[in-house]
């Protein structure tokens, strides 16, 4: 008999197939052991996979020798050694789940819930045990970009997080909590609500997932400070454009002014109790205005890495008074790398990278000689993407989880970002967040992990193996016109849409934006554009095949066609951008079939918006990165 093909996300550390089968049928028990508290969670969830093929066991803590027992849960580290681990044995008469703790438990059904949907009338007998290589693996959602999701859009997505081993979620908050002193700053954001983090939290440790609060304090802080009541407390009160694309409004908060710790003091004393982690992430990232405005002569005589690490300790100050362990991203002290040593002792840095061949080497290097607790974070490479970006997502994932690993990273935490309106659909990150579980929990078992398939079993539920290769090569369609990314952030087509105000104003002032940004959308050629949407027809084609068992089907399939469409649109308009020579200069007559398009685009994507998300942030992400390009295509 032929060994059984058997995927699971995560690969296992160590699996070995055994001779015959246990077959699976109905008035059977499931066996708690020890302790029925801890195991019961557990339990229920292997009595739903059990459900879904038909198969009825009740749970029991009495008779582990009667045969009548079909599964056996246990927790013992005497026989699983490594926190977080398990051991899962399938004989021909028992199912036994071993665990080292009851995450280990929890990790051990997900693979046998795993097995029950690829085998339900009768599961390989084999063997497996089973442990993390990063004992932290999280993923971070971007909430603060417009994109606020419904709680239970985050409930669904922590159930699917959790059955990837997935165990730390981080959701990235610039305006989008409900501080009660602070009304005007939230007002139209549609925010989480306390009584809805609790609720979250408690979800979360049921999963065996950590909710970590996450606030950014210093910089990324507009959403603040561009309201008169805060505007102050900024480095910049007049406002900057950082990013040369028109947006001038004061961006981080002045380190000199003793205002802003007293906000911040406020922010965490409501924030954090809503959270049972002992963790905060409190961010501190791009703090590009630091130094041009209120705190130039301090900075130039202290000089801008010690001002920013004596803020960063002030705010230490203040995690620690609540018994938290602060993160903070990275990237402003890796320009200091003498300051490395002097951060305050037991911060976790958090070093992000996003481009495929990102410096983790060096940067994790520099972290771990210091003595300085550190994860990696890499991306899904989703954002301005509309349909994302495959082969950078993987390089940079794997390249995340190999110097992590190398340099004693304590975490990996694959961030999901939403800049310039989050256009993207949540589905489109699937592939990410996949690769990450894997190579987070096992990076050598997962390294060549077979991702369209394991994306039809595990994400997208697809019995006609249709949308794990729709996904992963639409997320190629950056490569066709042959350019790629800038610093693998960017996907070019998508420029002209989301980046409204640079492109609009390109031709009278073609020095405004990013240089790489500039001269990458310069070097596209119409050739390439046609290409892409033709590329794009051809890989969409076989969606109406799809058969995805999830409940949320059809929104999955309209949420890839929308954003397939969108991006044909942007290939479109630079086409015809490129034929006028100038873009006031496009015929009327492709501006009303571009007008007419994309009135259907954006209809069929507030609909879609409002499916998962909440209301508040979809009329600013539409009328600021959509509604001008619709606006002109009716203009004279």
């Amino acid at each position: 008999m032929s060994t059984p093909i058997v995927h699971l996300l995560p690969r296992p550390q160590r699996m070995v197939h055994l001779e015959g089968t246990f077959p699976l049928a109905s008035n059977r028990f499931i066996l708690i052991r020890d302790d029925p508290g801890l195991a019961l969670f557990s339990a229920r969830r292997l009595q739903t996979a059990l459900a879904e093929g038909g198969i009825r066991w009740e749970l029991t803590a009495f008779g582990e020798e009667d045969p009548r027992v079909g599964a056996a849960l246990l927790i013992d580290p005497a026989q699983v050694a490594r926190p977080q681990g398990y051991r899962l044995e399938i004989s021909p008469n028992q199912i036994r789940v071993t665990g080292h703790d009851t995450a280990g438990l929890f990790y051990g059904v997900a693979t046998l819930g795993q097995l029950l949907r690829q085998f339900p009338q009768a599961l390989p007998c084999l063997r497996i045990d089973d442990w993390p290589d990063f004992p932290q693996r999280g993923v971070m959602l971007d909430i603060s970009r417009n994109k606020v999701p419904t709680l239970e859009t985050l409930y669904d997505l922590v159930d699917l997080l959790a059955g990837w081993k997935v165990n730390q979620l981080q959701l990235y908050m610039e305006h989008t909590f409900a501080y009660r002193d602070h009304e005007v700053v939230w007002a139209n954001a549609s925010p989480l609500t306390g009584d809805e983090v609790l609720a979250l939290d408690a979800w979360c440790r049921q999963r065996c997932v950590e909710l970590v609060p996450n606030q950014n304090s210093f910089g990324h802080f507009h959403r603040w400070l561009k309201h008169e009541k805060y505007r102050h407390l900024a480095e910049v009160p007049e406002g900057i454009d950082l990013w040369g694309l028109g947006d001038n409004e004061p961006f981080s908060l002045c380190p000199g002014d003793p205002g802003s710790l007293a906000l911040l003091r406020d922010l965490y004393a409501e924030l954090l109790p809503h959270f049972t982690s002992r963790q905060f992430n409190v961010g501190c990232d791009e703090t590009f205005d630091l130094g041009k405005g209120r705190s130039r002569q301090a900075c130039e005589e202290r000089g801008t890495g010690r001002v920013y690490l004596d803020f960063l300790t002030e705010i230490h100050r203040l995690v620690r008074a609540h018994g938290r362990t602060m993160q903070f991203w990275g990237d402003i002290i890796l320009h200091y790398p003498e300051l490395i040593p002097a951060l305050p002792p037991g911060v976790i840095a958090l070093n992000w990278g996003y481009g495929a061949n990102h410096p983790f080497a060096t940067e994790c290097a520099r972290f771990a000689a210091a003595g300085v607790p550190f994860y990696v974070c890499p991306s899904t490479a989703t954002w301005n993407s509309l349909v994302g970006r495959t082969d950078n997502a993987r390089a940079n994932l794997l390249n995340a989880a190999e110097n992590g690993i190398a340099h004693g990273a304590i975490g990996y935490l694959n961030t999901d970002w939403g800049d310039n309106g989050h256009p993207q659909y949540l589905p489109v990150s699937f592939l990410g967040f996949a690769y990450g579980a894997g190579l987070s929990w096992a990076l050598e078992a997962n390294r060549d992990l077979d991702l369209p398939r394991v994306l039809d079993l595990f994400a997208f539920r697809d019995e006609a193996g249709v949308m794990g290769r729709l996904a992963y090569d639409l997320g190629n369609a950056y490569r066709v016109w042959g350019v790629g990314g800038v610093e693998g952030s960017i996907s070019v087509p998508a420029v002209p849409l989301l980046f409204t105000n640079w492109a609009m104003q390109s031709e009278a002032q073609p020095e405004r934006g990013p240089e790489g940004l500039r001269r990458a959308f310069n070097a596209v050629s119409a050739d390439g554009l046609q290409r892409t949407v033709e590329y794009i027809e051809e890989v969409m084609a076989p969606l109406s095949q799809a058969r995805m068992a999830r409940p949320d089907a059809a929104l999955i399939a309209d949420e890839f066609r929308n954003g397939a469409a969108w991006l044909s649109h942007a290939c479109r308009l630079r086409i015809a951008w490129l034929q006028a020579a100038r873009l006031k200069e496009i015929p009327a007559s492709v501006r009303a079939e571009l007008a007419a398009d994309l009135e259907g685009i954006i209809a069929e994507h507030r609909r879609l918006w409002l499916a998962r998300n909440r209301p508040g942030g979809l009329a600013e992400s539409v009328g600021k990165w959509l509604q001008p390009w619709l606006d002109f295509y009716r203009s004279r």
